[in-house]
């Protein structure tokens, strides 16, 4: 068999080789089993066949494990006994081109993505919100809208919120009712979200999907891996950002129709989180984004404990699927594998739903897309091994990848440009200045009045002893000489001084 065959991918082997054609890859499938089954060799193997043919994929690293690709495999008995069975002796190892993202930038290169682009739909699904709730978010989008107010990371949002708070009354009139008891909560839901590490995911520069799409210089696809594992301690951002990410590419990637390889693969681990508690909107919009998407060029492989854990409506668009051993101790878990079995086209050679209850690890049951995209007869497979290695990395392996990424410095420091929480603040800052200028004033004014007052009361006191004054007879000024008689006269106490004046006087009047 020609395991390097540009058109189809060998998975494992049957009572007949079974190979996924490369052409049906936009066409979804479906990796599913109980822990332990061997779901994470068979996505590692799906994951060599595209990277092989140039195909570029992107996966989360929930366990750690799946970094091992960048590095050759090998020092596995188990699994090179497996390789003899099926045939491949001997079996060559290789890593694969490697690009590691994390959203917190500790062990990869940090994926950001803005506020705005991010959406309020998927926003309130990372918040929990209710319905008023989310209605009210959409609101502090449209304003920032009709604004020219960008939207790029957490305290934007939050500038805005309070914006809308605290303007609730004018926004009511022209938007619609706004009650500041709502906006508090979804104050307090970004709150635990920043305490969760999200604050680190929202900014710039957001992710440049192209940088996703890369080949290697040898024509080999990029295997872009997302250090999962303390992303996954918040499961709701993990699935969130998931779902951003297809629904960022089926809006960006133009129509390409049928291609003879996909243009992306998406590796999708721990689905179930997707749908978890999802409410009706949001199911619509991944069913709508799963059965478009394929248009684009981008297939999404979905990776499950259980099948039955993804809505039938997503389920019936997933043509490749591959069924690990599940377990069935309780009457659901029972009719859960009967639910299963129906959906494979049967193989005359086994009863499908006991074939689920006693594959071996290792072993599936897989069901391929054929010519014209029928599915064929489901096959107990062998699944072949990894070229690479099935494990984690050391640290200095990843650093050593890291160092050798081609996207290496790009996304490591964070850019601030001027958004809503800028322009709100200089606007604030406007508003606190134009309040004190009229404080001012007003002081000013009072000041000016209390004058005011004041000089007119001064000019009706003068006014008024003016016009006392004029009431009063004129008198003739008396002379000096007549001035100072009178002084004298005044000052005598007694008859004797007033003859003594009067010789005096009589004296000087004679003498002139």
């Amino acid at each position: 068999m020609d395991l390097l065959a540009p058109e189809r991918i060998f998975l494992g082997l049957g009572s007949v080789p079974v190979e996924l054609l490369t052409k049906y890859g936009n066409r979804h499938g479906l990796i599913a089993g109980a822990t332990g089954t061997g779901k994470t060799v068979t996505l590692q193997v799906l994951a060599e066949g595209f990277v092989s043919r140039g195909v570029p994929v992107f996966m989360a690293d929930v366990k750690g494990d799946l970094a091992g690709m960048s590095q050759p495999g090998g020092g596995k008995p188990k699994l090179e006994e497996r390789a003899k069975l099926i045939g491949l002796d001997p079996y060559t190892y290789s890593g694969f081109p490697t690009v590691f993202w994390d959203l917190f930038g500790e062990q990869g290169h940090r994926i950001r993505t803005t506020i705005s682009e991010m959406g309020p739909l998927l926003l309130s699904r990372l918040l929990d919100l209710n319905d008023i709730q989310e209605g009210v978010l959409n609101l502090a989008f449209k304003i920032a809208d009709d604004n020219g107010m960008l939207l790029l990371d957490l305290k934007d949002l939050r500038a805005m919120l309070q914006h809308v708070a605290e303007h609730a009354d004018e926004i009511t009139t022209l938007y619609g009712n706004v009650a500041p008891a709502t906006v508090g909560a979804i104050q307090r839901a970004l709150l635990v979200l920043e305490q969760q590490g999200a604050e680190e995911f929202f900014g710039e520069p957001a992710l440049d999907l192209k940088d996703l799409m890369r080949t290697s210089f040898d024509g080999k696809g990029i295997v872009n891996i997302l250090a999962a594992d303390k992303l996954m301690q918040s499961p709701r951002l993990y699935s969130t950002f998931l779902l951003w990410l297809l629904s960022e590419l089926f809006e960006d990637l133009p129509e390409v129709g049928d291609l003879d390889k996909p243009k992306l693969v998406f590796f999708f681990d721990e689905a179930h989180l997707l749908f978890a508690d999802a409410p009706t909107a949001l199911v619509q919009k991944i069913e709508q984004v799963v059965r478009l998407i394929r248009s684009k060029g981008i297939g999404i492989f979905f990776i499950s404990q259980n099948p039955m854990d993804i809505p039938e409506s997503v389920l019936s668009q997933l043509g490749n699927r591959v069924q690990h051993a599940l377990r069935a101790f309780t009457p659901k878990d029972q009719k859960d594998v009967r639910a299963t079995a129906e959906n494979f086209r049967a193989n005359p050679d086994f009863d499908t739903a006991e074939a689920i209850l006693n594959l071996g690890v290792g072993e599936a049951l897989v069901s391929l897309l054929e010519d014209k995209g029928i599915p064929s007869i489901v096959q107990k497979t062998l699944i072949r091994p990894p070229a690479s290695r099935l494990g984690p990395l050391t640290p200095e392996e990843r650093q050593t990848v890291l160092g050798g990424s081609p996207v290496s410095g790009k996304y490591e420091e964070t850019i601030d440009r001027e958004s809503a929480f800028e322009v709100l603040k200089v606007r604030a800052e406007a508003a606190t200045l134009q309040a004190e200028e009229a404080q001012k004033n007003k002081e000013f004014q009072v000041q000016y009045e209390r004058q005011q007052k004041q000089a007119e009361h001064q000019a009706e006191v003068d006014a008024r002893q003016e016009a006392k004054s004029e009431r009063q007879p004129a008198r003739r000024s008396d002379t000096m000489l007549e001035s100072l008689t009178k002084s004298v006269l005044r000052s005598a106490g007694s008859q004797v001084g007033r003859q003594l004046i009067r010789g005096v006087l009589g004296g000087l009047f004679r003498g002139r």
